[in-house]
């Protein structure tokens, strides 16, 4: 079974005026100089998936300068079992709107009919910088299994918001708090046993694996010791520490303190002590992990976007990767500068050049 997407339309999307492309199930190659519009596309392509994309943009942000009319993203994806037809766009820095078959429907409707993962420049740093891109590769991870997460994730940010406002506002009444915190808790613990329930797909998925790439030993921590794993305790844990929260004026407690710790597994070497190399090389493991992962779980391998990994990959590594995505048969969207870099690939996969004239972004394929 495949996931992919045969119809590509991109309209007034960043550097793109008007993109149309068609392709097969095959990977796609997308090269051609810095700056020209590669990695417009793969974000375009992010945004098949629930979220503001691979960039987290704003509607406004995403939009063609210096027209600013507006942009329409529009695909043929090809699920396991169905086609859809998807249309994505914002009028003029509107909020993003979706249409899936022709009906209007909310972001995580993206989630039932697609997967994407994608492996960014932004990332490389993933092991060394603050616990926040750690918790959210994880949460991207989790969102992949399950659609739900982001619903989950977006119910108890507003309620911790609207708590929060207490805090700051030194209210001390706990008649104020009931209600929030039992949404807190209620929403925390599914968050916290999704991301559980993902992490030991990943352990799985890379035990059963062989590959190219370094398996990565994953630990769900937090900053304030172990979270309380059910309902009442996590109530009971958020009404207690009241008091310490109205100190700092913010929550302390909850799956927002969540951190991924990273181990390379071979070395017991902890990630963020890692070569870069070896850095990314984990990063690469854990994209097709969660890749072969989601090929039991959904039923086909997702949308792969890969935006210049060739380029920090040696000539070995690189033809390791593309066996493994030709394996895995997974529609891969790749960057990179030259062809060269996907000289390994041959005709498994399929190329397109873009290239920039006048601040205008043009996609052509290449036979």
């Amino acid at each position: 079974m495949s996931l992919y997407l045969s119809s590509l339309i991109v309209s007034h999307f960043r550097s793109h005026k008007i993109a149309r492309i068609c392709v097969d199930k095959r990977p796609v190659a997308l090269f051609g100089p810095n700056g020209a519009g590669k990695t417009n596309i793969l974000e375009a392509v992010s945004l098949f998936s629930p979220g503001r994309g691979f960039r987290r943009a704003s509607a406004e942000d995403m939009a063609r300068r210096p027209e600013a009319l507006g942009w329409k993203i529009s695909g043929v994806l090809h699920a396991p079992t169905q086609t859809h037809e998807i249309d994505i766009w914002s009028e003029a820095g509107a909020a993003r709107q979706l249409r899936i078959d022709e009906k209007t429907a909310p972001q995580i409707g993206l989630g039932r009919v697609a997967r994407v993962l994608w492996l960014i420049p932004s990332m490389d740093r993933l092991w060394i910088e603050g616990a926040e891109g750690r918790r959210r590769f994880l949460d991207r991870m989790t969102l992949s299994f399950e659609p739900r997460h982001a619903e989950l994730s977006l119910t108890y940010e507003k309620a911790m918001r609207e708590r929060n406002r207490l805090l700051k506002d030194m209210v001390r009444d706990p008649h104020w708090y009931t209600a929030l915190e039992t949404t807190m808790a209620e929403t925390g613990v599914a968050i916290h046993n999704n991301r559980l329930s993902a992490l030991a797909q990943i352990e799985v998925a890379q035990t059963d694996a062989v590959t190219a790439f370094p398996n990565a030993f994953l630990e769900l921590t937090y900053a304030d010791g172990p979270l309380p794993t059910s309902v009442d305790d996590l109530c009971t844990a958020l009404a207690e520490n009241r008091p310490r929260d109205l100190a700092a004026g913010r929550t302390l407690i909850g799956p927002h303190r969540a951190d991924l710790i990273g181990t390379f597994k071979a070395k017991g070497v902890p990630a963020r002590d890692c070569s870069t190399g070896e850095q990314k090389a984990l990063l690469v493991s854990l994209i097709l992990a969660n890749a072969r992962a989601l090929e039991h779980d959904f039923g086909a391998p997702p949308l792969l976007l890969l935006d210049e990994v060739a380029a920090h990959l040696d000539a070995d590594r690189r033809a390791a990767l593309y066996d493994e995505i030709s394996a895995l048969g997974a529609q891969a969207w790749m960057t990179g500068t030259s062809t060269e870099l996907f000289d390994s690939l041959g005709d498994r996969a399929q190329y397109l050049e873009v290239t920039e004239d006048a601040g205008t972004s043009i996609v052509k394929a290449m036979q």
